[in-house]
């Protein structure tokens, strides 16, 4: 790579398709890529600065002494990680596709480009899935004091329907899905809060929130086999049932449950569920009804082939 060379990265958002908090105890999920995305540009520039210019913030630092900007956390992170192999300052332009505010994996997309174009800038080389997912993972992992399964940004970096195992961990590309519908309730919960809550709620039923999280595992690897065997009316059932365990937990409130029963109303559906940790956010459904009216947004989205892809201008 020419040490003048613009670095154009796009990194793909992600939806959850199953495995939503029993992937953090070590449980199988299921998640993919969609075809809205994440576009970074790296300029080097002839001195030490730094400079971002995203819609979350514009940023001016110099690159010996970084200042902090919490609407940058996971860019700065991501610089900072390989502050000491890049041989200059440079300016870094984020333009994204969809709203911070809608549960596509945001954090973990804008993270995957980030890391992609700075280790391109730092090595001259793109770098592998693997050795990009490593370095992602441990930025996510640092922003957010070591909470984080990575399963957004696993299907981000390799892109289309993606099973995963957090440890020992297992990557696995699976065959496509038909059309989904997306809908989102007009608010979310952070995930990191949702948790809390959750783990709250367990503390004293630990038990059945154990073998909660092992009947989420046994949903999602017989829905690995329904999408293997292309099996759709099953994986629907599948679907909904998962959605029972996460009325479990207690993560599904009077919003998402009236956006699940409008949509379980048409035989266009086959299974609908919250995707993501819950308490607002985004509805997953298998299926489309174009004339099912919905008080509420639904965003076009289909699955992204497409991981993330490094080009030079």
């Amino acid at each position: 790579m020419h040490v003048a060379s613009e670095i154009k990265v796009s990194a793909p958002g992600s939806i959850m398709l199953m495995g939503e908090h029993a992937v953090l105890f070590g449980h199988r999920a299921l998640a993919c890529a969609v075809d809205k995305y994440m576009h970074v540009s790296l300029q080097p520039r002839d001195d030490c600065d730094v400079v971002i210019d995203s819609a979350l913030a514009n940023y001016h630092s110099s690159l010996d002494q970084l200042a902090d900007d919490d609407r940058l956390s996971f860019v700065l992170a991501a610089i900072r990680r390989f502050q000491p192999q890049l041989p200059s300052g440079f300016s870094l332009t984020i333009r994204s596709e969809f709203s911070h505010t809608v549960g596509l994996g945001s954090s973990a997309a804008v993270t995957a480009a980030v890391v992609a174009a700075i280790m391109t800038f730092a090595t001259g080389e793109q770098p592998g899935k693997e050795q990009l997912f490593d370095q992602a993972l441990a930025v996510v992992h640092e922003v957010q004091d070591g909470r984080g399964s990575g399963t957004d940004l696993v299907a981000s970096v390799y892109g289309g329907l993606i099973a995963y195992t957090v440890k020992p961990r297992q990557i696995e590309a699976l065959p496509g899905i038909p059309p989904i519908s997306l809908f989102y309730a007009g608010y979310k919960t952070r995930t990191p809060d949702v948790l809390k809550i959750v783990e709250a709620r367990s503390a004293s039923q630990p038990q059945i929130y154990t073998d909660l999280y092992k009947l989420m595992h046994q949903t999602t690897v017989a829905a690995e086999s329904a999408i293997a065997a292309q099996d759709w009316a099953e994986l629907g059932k599948l679907m909904d049932i998962y959605q029972g365990l996460m009325d479990a937990l207690g993560v599904c409130d009077k919003t998402i449950a009236d956006m699940i029963w409008r949509l379980r109303g048409s035989d266009q559906i086959d299974g609908v569920k919250i995707s993501g940790s819950g308490l607002g956010d985004c509805v997953i459904a298998l299926g489309r009804d174009a004339t099912l009216e919905m008080p509420y947004e639904e965003i076009p989205v289909a699955v992204s082939a497409k991981g993330v892809e490094v080009n030079y201008a």
